[in-house]
C-alpha cells in the first residue's frame, strides 16, 4: 500500500519485545467491554458454554452470549476462561460468576444456558446448572441439539456395529502405516479409481463417520485387492457379500445423518430452525421404516443399487434395515421427547400471519395483539424482506409485550456449535511452538466479530519513541 522508501523507514522503528501482545490484549479487552456495554442495555441474554483441553493440556473455558441489540438479535464470544485446577460444575461456575461479578452482569439477565449433557453441567446437585438455579431460578436449559442427534444416532445393532469396527481397523492398517498408505494410493491410481486414499475415523469429529464409510464403500474393490496383496485377515470380509451391504447400508444412513448434522450448524441459527430440521428428519426415518416394511428400499441408493447386482439375500437385509430405523426412530423420540408440539406452538413466532385466529400458548393480551399484527399489511410487507428476528424488533416498537416476548422464545442458543468451532481456531492459535501463550484475549481477538475501537484505544496511549 505504501512505497518500499516508507516500508523501509517503518521497519526502523524499534519496538518492545511485548509490544504486539500488549496490543493485541488491548483489543481484546475492548471487544469484550463492548459486549458487556450491550449485554446491560439489552437486560437479558443468553449464555452458550463449553469446554475442552489446549494443546498444553490446559481446560480452558469458552463462553458466547446471544442478546437483544438495536434491531437484531447478535451473539458474540464473551470469555476463554482458564481452568487451573478440576473442571467439576463448581469450578465452572466459580469462573464465570467472577466474571459476572467483574464486569457488574446480573445472574437475573441470563435466562437461557445451553451447554452439553455432561454430568458436570447438568448435575442435579453439583453441576453447572444446579449451581446457577441457586442464583437465578428461572434459567431454562438447552441440551445442544447436534450433540443429542449425534448420541441418538450412535446405537447400533450388534451386526452393524461389528461391520463398523471391521471397517475402522481396515482404514487404520492402511492408513496410520506411511507405506502402506503410499502403496494403497499408488494402487488407486493405477487401478482409476475416483479416489486415491481412505479417510480416518474419530468419534470426536462431527461428520467423521459418514464420509468415512462412504469413501470406503467406494473404494472396496481397491481395499480388497491391497488387503489380499497382504495376506490381511480381514480381507475375508470384503468378499462376504452380507457384510458389504450392510457397509453400503451405514454408508447411506449415515450420509443422511451428516446433511442433518450440517443443517443445524452455522451462526445466527435461531432455535426454532433446529427444531424444524430435527421434526423433518424424525418424519424421514417413519417413511423410510414403512417403506421397508412394504421390501421398497429404495430410499437408500447404494444399498438398492448393490443388492440389485450382488448375489445377496435380500430379506435379511431389508430386516435389519427396517430393525435399525426403528431403533434410530425410538433413540430420536427419546433424545427428543415431544418436540414437534413444542415447536408447533411457536408457529405465531414463526409466522404471526398464518397461525389461528386464537393461540391459547400465549395470555389473552398477546393473542388480542398478535391478531392487530396479523392485519397490519404494512408489517406484513416487512415480514418477507427481513429476517425473523428483525421482524420481530420491528413489531416490538408498537407492540412491546407481544415483540419481547417473541424475541424470547428467539434467544436461546440452540447447539454448542460456537464454542466448537472456537476450539479448531484455538488449536490454530495456540501450538506446540506457542505453548506458553496467554490464550484469552489473542482468541477473543481472533473469532469476535466485533472490531476493536481502535480510535478510542489510540486516543488514550502516548506515543513513546522506544515503542
Amino acid at each position: 500500500m505504501i512505497d518500499k522508501k516508507a516500508a523501509d523507514a517503518l521497519k526502523t522503528v524499534p519496538l518492545s519485545n511485548n509490544t504486539v501482545c500488549r496490543r493485541i490484549d488491548d483489543m481484546g479487552v475492548d471487544i469484550v467491554d463492548q459486549v458487556v456495554e450491550k449485554l446491560k442495555h439489552s437486560g437479558s441474554f443468553a449464555l452458550q458454554l463449553d469446554e475442552s483441553t489446549d494443546v498444553n493440556g490446559e481446560a480452558q473455558l469458552i463462553a458466547f452470549v446471544r442478546y437483544r441489540d438495536i434491531s437484531e438479535i447478535n451473539e458474540h464470544i464473551l470469555f476463554c476462561k482458564k481452568l487451573t485446577g478440576s473442571t467439576t460444575g463448581e469450578d465452572v461456575f466459580h469462573i464465570i460468576d467472577s466474571f459476572f461479578s467483574e464486569h457488574n452482569l446480573d445472574w437475573k439477565s441470563c435466562t437461557h444456558l445451553c451447554t452439553d449433557g455432561a454430568a458436570s453441567m447438568t448435575g442435579r446437585v453439583k453441576g453447572l446448572l444446579a449451581q446457577i438455579k441457586k442464583v437465578s431460578p428461572d434459567v431454562e436449559w438447552n441440551h445442544c441439539i447436534i450433540h443429542r442427534e449425534a448420541l441418538a444416532s450412535k446405537r447400533m445393532s450388534p451386526e452393524l456395529h461389528d461391520v463398523l469396527n471391521d471397517a475402522v481397523k481396515v482404514i487404520n492398517f492402511i492408513e496410520s502405516r506411511p507405506l502402506n498408505h503410499r502403496l494403497f494410493e499408488r494402487l488407486c491410481h493405477d487401478s482409476g479409481a475416483e479416489h486415491q486414499q481412505l479417510l480416518l475415523h474419530t468419534d470426536v469429529r462431527w461428520l467423521s463417520r459418514g464420509k468415512t464409510l462412504q469413501r470406503l464403500f467406494e473404494l472396496c474393490d481397491e481395499v480388497r485387492a491391497f488387503l489380499s496383496e497382504h495376506s490381511h485377515p480381514l480381507v475375508a470380509v470384503f468378499e462376504d457379500t452380507d457384510w458389504v451391504a450392510r457397509l453400503a447400508y451405514l454408508a447411506d444412513v449415515f450420509s443422511k445423518l451428516n446433511n442433518l448434522n450440517l443443517s443445524l450448524q452455522g451462526k445466527d441459527t435461531h432455535i426454532l430452525n433446529m427444531y424444524d430440521k430435527v421434526c423433518g428428519f424424525m418424519k424421514k426415518i417413519k417413511l423410510w421404516e414403512r417403506k421397508c416394511e412394504d421390501g421398497d428400499i429404495s430410499c437408500f441408493q447404494q444399498l438398492d443399487t448393490y443388492l440389485s447386482t450382488g448375489d445377496v439375500d435380500r430379506d435379511p437385509m431389508v430386516q435389519l434395515v427396517s430393525t435399525h430405523l426403528s431403533k434410530l426412530n425410538s433413540e430420536f423420540n427419546s433424545y427428543f421427547p415431544d418436540i414437534e408440539n413444542k415447536s408447533a406452538k411457536l408457529d405465531w413466532v414463526r409466522n404471526p400471519f398464518m397461525t389461528e385466529s386464537t393461540n391459547n400458548n400465549i395470555p389473552t393480551r398477546l393473542q388480542e395483539n398478535l391478531l392487530d399484527v396479523s392485519s397490519d399489511r404494512g408489517l406484513k410487507m416487512r415480514y418477507s424482506e427481513t429476517t425473523l428476528s428483525q421482524f420481530w424488533c420491528d413489531v416490538e416498537k408498537e407492540y412491546p409485550d407481544l415483540g419481547k416476548h417473541a424475541l424470547n422464545e428467539l434467544l436461546p442458543f440452540g447447539s454448542t456449535y460456537l464454542c466448537e468451532v472456537t476450539f479448531s481456531s484455538m488449536t490454530i492459535i495456540k501450538t506446540k511452538h506457542r505453548n506458553r501463550l496467554n490464550l484469552e484475549k489473542s482468541l477473543i481477538t481472533a473469532v469476535a466479530t466485533l472490531s476493536p475501537r481502535l480510535t478510542k484505544l489510540m486516543s488514550e496511549r502516548q506515543g513513546q519513541v522506544s515503542h
